[in-house]
């Protein structure tokens, strides 16, 4: 099983970007694919993003200002939102999945491992 923590987020300005990180430790991290989802107040789970060995796939909510990596060597991945708007707040949680599978990669019961989450854009 894989372990995975979040960091970043944050005070952050409208229009400004917003970057997060997730490491992961355990099980070879290679062998997942990451995506990032994130929860505001009072709602489910919202996919945002999923990288796996087949490419990328984005939320049409930030699809053009939003960009998923992962640094194999490093056992970490990042996810960038751009020119952040109110309704990005929330609290992004990246997740593992033990298949390159792209379908249901939006779904967050497909996946096998969560990190704790960490704040999203706040604005000052």
């Amino acid at each position: 099983q894989v372990q995975l923590v979040e960091s970043g987020g944050g005070l952050v300005q409208a229009g400004d970007s917003l970057q997060l990180s997730c490491v992961a430790s355990g099980r070879s991290f290679s062998d997942y694919q990451v995506g990032w989802f994130r929860q505001a107040p009072g709602k489910e789970h919202e996919f945002v993003a999923v990288i796996n060995r087949g490419g990328r796939l984005y939320a049409d909510s930030v699809k053009g200002r939003c960009t998923i990596s992962r640094d194999n060597a490093k056992n970490t991945a990042h996810l960038r939102i751009d020119s952040v708007q109110p309704e990005d707040t929330a609290v992004y949680f990246c997740a593992g999945r033990l298949s390159q599978d792209p379908l249901g990669a939006h779904e967050p019961d497909n996946y096998d491992g969560w990190g704790q989450g960490t704040q999203g854009p706040v604005s000052p």
